[in-house]
């Protein structure tokens, strides 16, 4: 099994950076790399939860998405090829008094055959660089998102 943790600051708010991680449109890959528009489908979503298949590259996983708490969103592994288990993504937002939001994230792959046992071990080794430099686009992406936002509002 897996455990990677990213950090990051970011302009965005609690909520702007959850309307982008729930944003289940055409494009998402421009904030998500790893969720190719090929991959979508969204089963189910409410006001608070969805219910979604993404992925890429021959990897896919379906996940339950759960913003009810904005500081505290949980993605639980629900069906995958490649993983199962406690597999998943929990982000933690924290706003600072300077209105920055800092993102602690935490992925777990933990996987449910001997390929995914392997694709877990080589992310846990090999694919944290990779997968943090992801992170931080996705964080970019979402910032300028929400600037592009604010400025068509004012």
């Amino acid at each position: 099994m897996a455990i990677i943790r990213f950090h990051e600051t970011t302009t965005a708010t609690p909520e702007q950076f959850v309307a982008g991680l729930t944003d289940f449109g055409p494009g998402r890959s421009k904030l998500f790399q790893n969720s190719a528009d090929g991959y979508l489908k969204v089963h189910s979503q409410g006001a608070h939860e969805a219910d979604v298949t993404e992925g890429s590259g021959g990897i896919w996983e379906r996940l339950h998405y759960d913003w009810s708490n904005v500081h505290h969103i949980k993605l639980t592994t629900t069906d995958s090829n490649l993983f199962g288990g406690d597999s998943g993504h929990t982000y933690t937002l924290t706003t600072r008094p300077d209105g920055t939001t800092e993102i602690d994230a935490v992925l777990v792959r933990e996987g449910k055959n001997l390929k995914g046992r392997v694709v877990a071990a080589l992310i846990g080794s090999l694919g944290k660089g990779k997968l943090t430099k992801a992170f931080r686009n996705t964080v970019k992406a979402i910032e300028a998102r929400s600037n592009a936002d604010a400025a068509e509002a004012s």
